[in-house]
């Protein structure tokens, strides 16, 4: 699974439509987020770092709410923008979760597990579980 990390507003307008999950690496304003869903229309997921998260105003949370677009807080570990647009979920850990699946954990053990094994946040763990990309 791929994110697509965003460092500034100006590379917005520049997104392919068919981007799914994005990582925002900076702090957007409502014009940000509206311009991101109207320029990805097939957008699923928003990462924002925590300090960010908490600064979304409430009529954007409610407008993700209502494109069902997941808000996500986390971070991309060890991303260089400069050598690589995208971030990639491992494959070591898609595997494990699905290990961990067919052991019949529950989608919070497995989130919590690997949040601290993974560079990943727990939330971004529970939308891949939510998407059934593991399947």
């Amino acid at each position: 699974m791929k994110i697509r990390v965003v460092s500034s507003r100006e590379e917005i307008p520049t997104l392919n439509p068919n981007e799914k999950v994005i990582h925002l690496a900076f702090r957007p304003s409502n014009r940000d987020v509206f311009m991101l869903a109207e320029t990805c229309p097939k957008i699923e997921a928003i990462q924002l770092p925590k300090s960010y998260r908490r600064t979304v105003s409430k009529s954007i949370e409610m407008f993700l709410e209502m494109q069902k677009i997941n808000l996500l807080e986390g971070d991309v570990w060890g991303h260089r923008k400069d050598i690589n647009e995208y971030y990639n979920v491992s494959q070591n850990v898609m595997e494990k979760i699905q290990e961990l699946k067919a052991d019949r954990f529950t989608n919070e053990v497995i989130a919590e597990k690997l949040s601290r094994e993974s560079k990943l946040n727990s939330d971004m763990i529970l939308y891949i579980l939510s998407k059934k990309i593991v399947d």
